[in-house]
Formats: C-alpha cells, structure tokens, sequence
C-alpha cells in the first residue's frame, strides 16, 4: 500500500516554508506603500493566469509561493496601504497575524465548552475586557444575565439581534410572526444593508422593513421612528427590532440612542446598535460620547477588524441578555450532549450564532489588546482622528470644496463646488492612477466622495499628498471640461 503520509508536510518543512511566508509577509508590509492601492487587473486576468485543472503530483512550495507574487499580488487592492482611503479601515498588524497563525496552527473546532475549553474561556474574557476598554454598560459583562459573543461580521450582529429580537416578541411561537401578525423593523435611511439583508433571510420580507427618516445630520430621527411604530401598532402589526447606528456607512452620522432608546424601551422594541466601524472609537475616554443612551440597547456590535488592528473577521456583540439569543439559536441533538453542557455553567457559543463550527477568533484580539495596550490602541485611535480632521479643515477653508457632512471622528465627506461631474471625474481619476483609492456615496442625493483614516501605516504625509492630488485633479478636470 503506498505510504499516503510522505505527501504531508512535514514539521521540518513546515518550519522551513513557515520562515519563508512570515518573511514574504513581512516584506509585503514593508513595501505595500510603493504598490498601486486597487487592483490593475481586468475581469479574469488572474483566472487566465492559472491552471484550469488542478495538479497531478504536488508543486514544490516555492513555486507556489513564486505565484503569489506572479499572479495574486497583481490582482488585489492593497488594504493595508497607506494610501488606501477608501470604504472602512480594515487592518491587521503584527500581533494579529501571529495570532491568527497561531490559531490555524492549533486548529481547533470552538463549538462547545467541551471541543476546546480554553478557546471558550479565553473570549469570555476577551470580550469582558472589551467592555471596561469601550465603557461599554455593565449589562454586557458575562457575570450577568448578558454578555459577548465574536461573530464573523456586523451583518452576522443584526441577524442574531433580529432572530433573539423575534423569540422574545413571539415567545417562540413562529406563528406570531406569519401572517396574521406580521413582525416589522426599523432603521434609518442610512442604516447598513446588511439589516435589508437579515429580514429576508430571517423570513420576514424586505416588506417588514421600514426606513425611518433622517435629519439634516443623516441621524434617525426619534419622532419619526415613534410615528411608525405606533401607525404599524394601529394596523395589527408587531414592532419587533429598531437597529440604530453609531457611525453610518456614508457619513459616520450618529443615531440618537438615548431618545431612540426610550421609545423602544417604551415600545418593547428591541434595540440594536451597529457600531460596526465607529465603535472603536470609543478606546478613547473623549469619544465615548459616541455611545450616549447605550444603556437601553438589547444588543450592540462593533468590529475590530476594522480600525482596532485586527484583521477580518472579528465582530463583538453583546446582548443584555442572553436568553433570548440562545432561545432562538439553540439546539441539542444527541450527539453534541455532553456532561459539561448538562451542568448549565458552562458558555456553549454555538447557541450564540448562525454556524455550528466556529474557530478561535480571540486568540488574534488577546494578542493585539496585550501588545498594544490601552495607551497603544488610544494613542493610534487619536493619530487617525487628528488626521481627518485636519484634513476636514482643508476642505472647510478651501472655495473650491465643500463638507458633505460633519466629520466627527475618521470620516471626511467632501465635494467638489462644480458639481457631481467633477466630484466623480476627481475620483475616478486618482483611482486610476493607483496612488491612492478612494470610494463615494450620495448624500442630500449629491455625488460625495468619501474619505476613510484608519489605515495603520498611514500618516500625516499621506493625507497631505492626498489633498494635493484631489486639488491638483480637480484643477485638470475643470481645465479639461472647458
């Protein structure tokens, strides 16, 4: 019988190909700056580059590794660039990665207490440490009835805060939410897609959904919200979830918690509060202002994969109480029962979330949060925010600019005085030249472009060259047009 183990890697390979990649990485990050920031490829270029069969026999590694450069890296948008302004912060860094490395190397199946015991205790606390890091309410520290939970994504938050949002409206009665009584949700106009997403997967229908106006800040306006519920109240209908944002996706507009708080707290209407970029803010003692009212809040997320330098994917959601959630999502088949589970004192997470599987997400946080420290994250979270800022005040004392929004914290909206043409001509250009990335939005239902800090190598030269490209452009784009 032929030996199928000599086509393992071995330990001593492993060590030997493990230096090359930790090199190759290192090296990525040390010349990821003088790369074009988007991608340079056309549709299928990195497809017709590749085999399209697998192979026979195995490749040697550095063959493999030779095609990353080759093929790959020609085909990405450069993330973790410098210049890289585009969508949301989406970092790593170096503990993060060891980490992640780490937890690959370990391989464990996270699903119960039981399959790994240290991976479920390490994110209780993780997690808990997280809640004195943000000032986050009491009631989602795990010695209580709530608590935290790492999900792959926000989008993944709201659909768990929808279905524990349902079993504590319905008491686990699906019927409640049929026909006869349909469930509603409610959300900004500005409000992520992903809560559009949650209700069709959730069955409601993207019907259930309502859009709640916003104010001339982009913010969920409360007395709009309260008009709706009470208008679905009098059709028969049963409010269900609010989800309101600290931090939109468009202009980092937030949502008044405390007034929108009250009125689902007086509604018995779920509150969730997607922090998803935002929330990280809150690091700093002088932005928790951010997260005024969130006291009221059922449920609320945040992630750390995008400006806390730990690379996706790596959500922390909170419930203030867990029953609800592990009401909906929990399950017992025979062959998960174990002796641990049975006492009730242990944290099984696959009650908290879509999956069964999960892996050991903590493990890359507790590296970043132990080696870079309060001081470290604060003093990172204030570097970006100084930078926006600045930036922001460019924009207000140039005449050919103009703000699209307030610029809070690490998002700057602009536009062009000459109108939508010029404001995407600007950006399409500087795109295309592949020193830096920007992406856009509409806002007032005017083309705007966005401006994202959070990037971790980028520093004050790169804003500064930034603005000098965004003028510069917009001066031939308006020569061009005459």
């Amino acid at each position: 019988m032929p030996d199928a183990h000599r086509h393992h890697m071995s330990p001593d390979e492993f060590r030997r190909h493990g230096r090359a990649v930790v090199d190759w990485v290192a090296d990525y990050l040390e010349r990821v700056e003088q790369l074009p920031v988007r991608a340079v490829v056309a549709p299928g270029d990195v497809r017709a580059q590749l085999p399209q069969s697998p192979p026979q026999h195995g490749e040697p590694f550095a063959e493999i590794l030779a095609d990353v450069d080759r093929v790959i890296i020609p085909g990405l948008t450069h993330w973790q660039s410098p210049n890289f302004f585009a969508f949301f912060p989406a970092n790593n860094s170096g503990p993060s990665i060891l980490g992640e490395l780490l937890s690959a190397g370990l391989g464990v199946q996270g699903m119960l207490w039981a399959t790994s015991p240290a991976c479920t205790e390490l994110e209780t606390l993780v997690l808990d440490w997280v809640v004195e890091l943000l000032g986050l309410p009491d009631r989602f520290h795990s010695d209580g009835a709530g608590g935290g939970v790492l999900q792959d994504s926000a989008s993944s938050a709201t659909l768990c805060a929808l279905l524990a949002a349902r079993e504590r409206v319905t008491g686990g009665d699906a019927a409640l939410a049929g026909t006869d009584q349909p469930l509603t949700v409610y959300a900004s106009q500005e409000a992520h897609s992903s809560v559009d997403k949650a209700v069709r997967i959730a069955g409601l229908g993207s019907a259930a959904l309502r859009r709640v106006a916003t104010d001339e800040r982009h913010a969920l306006r409360p007395d709009a919200l309260a008009t709706a519920i009470a208008a679905d109240r009098a059709a028969g209908r049963l409010p269900c979830l609010a989800v309101a944002t600290a931090g939109t996706t468009s202009s980092n507009a937030f949502d008044p918690l405390a007034a929108v708080g009250e009125i689902c707290h007086d509604e018995r209407v779920w509150l969730h509060v997607d922090a998803a970029m935002s929330g990280s803010a809150a690091v700093c003692p002088e932005y928790r202002w951010i997260h005024d009212g969130l006291e009221f809040a059922d449920s609320y997320c945040f992630n750390p994969h995008k400006w806390l330098f730990t690379n996706f994917d790596c959500d922390c959601f909170y419930v203030a109480d867990r029953a609800a959630l592990v009401g909906a999502l929990g399950v017992q088949p025979e062959y998960l029962r174990n002796a641990a589970t049975a006492t009730g004192a242990v944290i099984d997470y696959r009650d908290w979330q879509i999956p069964l599987g999960r892996r050991f997400r903590a493990l890359k946080l507790w590296f970043v949060l132990r080696s870079y420290g309060v001081d470290g994250l604060r003093a990172a979270v204030r570097e970006h925010v100084a930078l926006a800022q600045q930036f922001a005040g460019w924009v207000e004392d140039d005449p050919d600019w103009e703000l699209a929004a307030p610029a809070p914290l690490n998002l700057v909206c602009l536009r062009h005085a000459g109108g939508d043409a010029v404001t995407q001509a600007v950006m399409d250009r500087c795109n295309d030249s592949g020193a830096v990335y920007l992406t856009h939005t509409r806002l007032d239902d005017r083309f705007t472009l966005r401006v994202s800090v959070g990037a971790w190598q980028t520093r004050r030269e790169h804003v500064v060259a930034l603005w000098q490209r965004l003028r510069d452009t917009a001066t031939a784009v308006v020569a061009d047009a005459d």
